[in-house]
């Protein structure tokens, strides 16, 4: 899977952003016009690319396939993630391709609930996001048992709240209920 991945961002690194875009000289052109090294290079992916499990291969195509519709400034995000992972030391890309099977192993809606906090994360102000660093590190150097020491404690905490909004709504109603009495009792007199 992790050579997937390399093989996705190599394709992605040859092609230029102006064919990406559908524009400029054919494929087979560009192809032409690489080095007999890159050529070489490129023949032996698409080997390997064609020694894959053909839903791998459906994959790869739907996913180059999501990166040619985007916009230019996508584009540009794109390959200036490419070119900071490349610059990276192998260990670290090594590091950041597992995390990536991690996250591609969650469920949709695990997905989606991490994509929600990197929101929330890149959204606060920057204190509070601090703050969730600092607290996303230390949850990090935690034990396993430290780990769920927290979580009980974050329960327990959580049901005291549930409970006090418990206890404020049934407060609320009683006041409705009461404010709902005298206005028929001044109704009924009038």
């Amino acid at each position: 899977m992790i050579r997937l991945a390399r093989l996705a961002l190599l394709v992605l690194a040859a092609a230029p952003a102006a064919s990406r875009a559908q524009q400029g000289p054919s494929a087979e052109e560009r192809f032409r016009g690489l080095p007999p090294e890159k050529q070489e290079e490129l023949r032996r992916r698409y080997r390997e690319l064609q020694q894959l499990p053909p839903e791998e291969r459906q994959r790869i195509q739907d996913n180059l396939a999501r990166l040619n519709r985007m916009s230019p400034d996508e584009h540009a995000r794109v390959d200036e993630n490419y070119r900071r992972f490349r610059a990276m030391p192998p260990e670290q890309r090594q590091q950041v391709l597992q995390e990536w099977q991690r996250f591609r192993s969650l469920s949709p809606q695990e997905r989606e609930q991490l994509r929600e906090s990197l929101r929330r994360v890149m959204t606060a102000d920057p204190d509070q996001r601090r703050q969730i660093l600092e607290n996303m590190d230390r949850w990090q150097r935690m034990t396993p048992e430290q780990r769920e020491d927290a979580r009980q404690r974050f329960r327990e905490q959580r049901q005291e709240r549930r409970q006090e909004r418990q206890e404020q709504r049934r407060e609320r109603k009683q006041e409705r209920r009461e404010r709902h009495l005298e206005q028929k009792e001044r109704l009924r007199r009038h």
